[in-house]
């Protein structure tokens, strides 16, 4: 199964600009800048691959404990999952910081955290992102 996004870059890196799109549509023209990356810390002037990476991050998972919870008998009524994505300038992406509250009822917090952790280690982004710091922090509700 492969997926795709592309991206148009027009003038140069601090004075240009881009757009990003998705194959599912849901980014289309989606624009990014120099100044949205590195400079603008509210994230308001556009979005930046950091971001987009914190968004696959949360999502896939959200996702991969999902099954595990189900696998496990207590399905999830609700994971509320936020992924922090650290960039360093100079140095790069140092790591992607997940925090997790979740809503499973007959569950007791011990097996919650112990299944995140392994949602942490087995969920496909976290894998791409081996040569990171993966951090979780779960709760339930």
């Amino acid at each position: 199964m492969d997926r795709h996004a592309t991206a148009v870059w027009k003038g140069t890196l601090k004075e240009g600009s881009g757009t990003i799109d998705a194959q599912s549509g849901a980014l289309q023209g989606l624009p990014y800048s120099f100044k949205g990356r590195f400079e603008d810390e509210s994230g308001k002037s556009g979005t930046n691959p950091e971001e987009l990476i914190a968004a696959a991050h949360a999502g896939c998972f959200a996702m991969q404990l999902s099954h595990f919870l189900a696998e496990n008998g207590t399905p999830a009524e609700k994971l509320d999952a936020k992924a922090v994505v650290t960039l360093v300038p100079g140095t790069g992406i140092t790591g992607s910081a997940i925090t997790l509250v979740g809503t499973v009822p007959g569950l007791d917090e011990a097996k919650f955290k112990e299944l995140a952790e392994k949602a942490k280690g087995e969920c496909p982004v976290s894998r791409a992102l081996g040569s990171i710091k993966v951090s979780l922090d779960a709760r339930l509700a």
